[in-house]
């Protein structure tokens, strides 16, 4: 079980790392909340991953609040681009 971890919690940080390279090179706004949306996921994953490694359920709670945070974020964004946001597609 140990290797498995291990093998996600390093496919999980090339996995953030990427999504981490999309929000800064993003070509357009719109893709960089797309990439922000992903990098909740992906710490909400981890979160998972690392709830797991050491048995601690607490965890799951916050990564459940991680991801209603990312969720919140995303529709923030999303009404502020629908109303005429600067876009720079």
């Amino acid at each position: 079980m140990d290797t498995v971890i291990l093998i996600s919690q390093v496919l999980m940080s090339f996995a953030l790392i990427l999504a981490f390279v999309r929000v800064v090179r993003g070509p357009s706004l719109p893709d960089r909340v797309v990439a922000l949306e992903l990098f909740a996921s992906i710490v909400v994953g981890m979160v998972g991953v690392y709830a797991i490694k050491v048995d601690v359920s607490s965890f799951l709670d916050a990564a459940i609040v991680i991801a209603l945070m990312g969720f919140l974020a995303a529709i923030g964004f999303a009404r502020f681009l629908e109303r005429g946001g600067p876009r720079d597609d």
